[in-house]
Formats: C-alpha cells, structure tokens, sequence
C-alpha cells in the first residue's frame, strides 16, 4: 500500500502519497487519503469553513458556477465535490477551487483529504484566515495538536486583535493538561473579548483541573450569564458548572443547573446523565431512573448511564436488570477502549 502520511508528517503539497506526487489529478488523490488517520468527532465549536463560488470567475464559466453554487445552498456536498474535482483537472493551479474543495471535505468529514487540499492550494497562494483556520480545525479533528499550533501561532501574528487564536491556542494546551498556559490563553482571550462566553467556560475546566474551584466558579457563572443572552444557548455552560457543584456536595444547586441545560437542549445525553446521578446522589432513585434511560437512548454509544442503572437496579433488587445493563456498560466501555475522548475531552465545549 502506497504511503499516505508518517506519524510526523503534516499534509503538504507534495505528500500525501505516490498519486499526488505524480499527478495532479486530484480524484486519485481522494482514493488515497480514505485510509488516513482515523479521526476524532469534530469539535462543537469549529469554526464552519466558507462555502461560496467568489473568486471562481477565472476558472468556472457562469453554468459551472450556478450549478456549483445550487449543490452548496443545497448542502449538496458530494455533487459538489464532483463538480470541484472536475473543475481541478481543467485548471490544477487554481488555489481558489482549490480551498473550497478543502472546505467541501471538512464539512463532510473527510478531515485529512482537507488538509491535504488546503496545504495544495497554499501551494499556490497564501491561505486567507479562514481557511487557514479550517486547516487548524481539520488537524484538531485528525488529533495533530503539534501540526495546529504553528499555524494558530501564524494566525495570531497575523491578527493579534482577535480572541479566537488564542482561545484555539488554549484549548489545545488544555488537550495537553497544561492547564496554567490553557489559563493564560483564555485570559488573553476574554481580555480581547469579555463577551467571549465560551472562553470563560473553558476558562473555568482550567481553575477546576488546577484546584481553584472559587475561580472556577465564577468563570463558569459569567459563562452562564452570557449563554443566557444567546438564541440558542448552550447546554455546555450549565452542565460544567453543574458537575463542578456536585463534586463540592452543593447537590440542590447543580440538579438545577442540569435543568437549565436541558432547557437549553433537551436532547443532550450528558445533562440527562448528570440529572439522574445527582438526583440518585440524592436518594431519589425512583425519580433517577428516567433520565439515566433517556441519556442512553439518545446515546446508544454512551456507557456511563448503563452502568448508574445497573447500580441503582441491584440496589433495588431487580438482578436480571441490574446484569443486562451491567453488560452492555462493559460491552460499550470495551468498544471505547483505545479511542481518544475527541478534543478537549468530554467537557470542554
């Protein structure tokens, strides 16, 4: 098999295995990358790629770009990477269809055949900011942490007025449990923009997984009250607050906080979760059961809510209930061995 990528290797314009350096036939090039590294969810916040046909005058006539734009509205994806791959073998030295294509196969989930692309068209021409971020966002999802830093550190000379670089920055050390530089990060960045809500809530991981959990509480309460201005909030502010409460034994506080998540999305397994561990903290079992059921329907994939039912099932004297759910929390736990928790781990936002 051809090689695609060494464990040190960043994409290039001239890596990405045999094909792409013998052709610029980018179809032969997609073929390849399908057996790339395997990657993690893409993170909640990522920063969309820019779906549009500007600057494609040179290198599509008006039909071309009509259909091209009509797959993109339409979320089209798969018809527009057709279109784009076609496009690519007419004029390989567009950067222009170039990034978009890189774009088009982020938001279908084919991170490294991303980055592949946008480090080609960079190749070309030097990347705009938004691409560039795509490319970080791309290398985040593949677990590159050490290939997303030059290029946030590039980002950020570029740009030092925006907050979202070193808030990418900082996340990326709270990745590498360098939680007192995640601090600084995030600091910088809600200096740049203390409206940043997401900046404080982070923020406040990093003072809980450093012991300062007064500091951690109010960065996850300014969190909360600016998620409250925004339509739609996050569930995300109020379950980490929320978990961070029951860790201090401050149970009544966090069942509320849970609530305030679930408002916010009642289709989030973690809050459903934390709801009936905490209301189970409580000795309110009975009332514990239809959340923790809930977080796992909406969850196939999520152990921990079978493993608080088997809990609660054998107290309650139902072994056959409490057995079948023990079993599949052990079935599911063995499936996630060996797999990272995605970026940021299952807290961060």
């Amino acid at each position: 098999m051809s090689r695609v990528l060494g464990p040190r290797d960043p994409p290039s314009a001239s890596g990405g295995g045999g094909a792409w350096r013998r052709s610029r036939r980018l179809a032969g090039v997609v073929v390849l990358l399908a057996v790339g590294a395997e990657a993690q969810d893409t993170p909640r916040e990522a920063v969309p790629p820019r779906l549009g046909t500007e600057g494609l005058a040179r290198s599509l006539d008006g039909e071309q770009r009509a259909r091209l734009e009509e797959a993109l509205q339409s979320g089209a994806h798969e018809q527009a990477e057709a279109l784009l791959v076609e496009a690519i073998e007419r004029a390989p030295d567009s950067p222009d269809l170039l990034r978009l294509l890189g774009g088009v196969f982020f938001v279908q989930g084919r991170y490294l055949n991303a980055a592949v692309a946008l480090k080609k068209a960079e190749a070309l021409s030097p990347l705009d900011a938004r691409s560039r971020l795509t490319l970080v966002m791309s290398y985040v999802v593949l677990g590159r942490r050490d290939w997303a830093r030059p290029e946030l550190e590039r980002l950020a000379r570029d740009d030092p007025k925006s907050p979202l670089y070193p808030y990418w920055t900082a996340r990326l050390d709270y990745d590498d449990r360098r939680y007192a530089e995640a601090v600084k990060g995030f600091l910088h960045a809600v200096a740049l923009d203390p409206g940043f809500m997401k900046a404080h809530d982070n923020l406040g991981l990093c003072y809980e997984a450093l012991g300062r959990y007064d500091d951690a509480v109010r960065s996850h309460e300014e969190a909360i009250r600016l998620n409250r201005e925004l339509q739609p909030p996050s569930p995300w502010p109020a379950l980490n607050l929320g978990i961070l409460l029951t860790r201090l034994d401050r149970l009544d506080e966090a069942l509320a906080l849970f609530r305030e998540s679930l408002r916010a999305d009642p289709r989030f397994p973690q809050a459903h979760y934390q709801l009936g561990v905490t209301l189970e903290k409580k000795g309110r079992s009975a009332e514990a059961v239809p959340p923790l059921e809930e977080a796992a329907r909406l969850d196939p994939d999520y152990p921990e809510p079978h493993y608080a039912l088997a809990r609660i099932h054998r107290r309650n004297g139902a072994v056959a209930r409490a057995d079948e759910a023990l079993a599949t929390f052990q079935r599911l736990r063995k499936e996630k061995e060996g797999k990272d928790e995605g970026p940021s781990g299952p807290r961060a936002r």
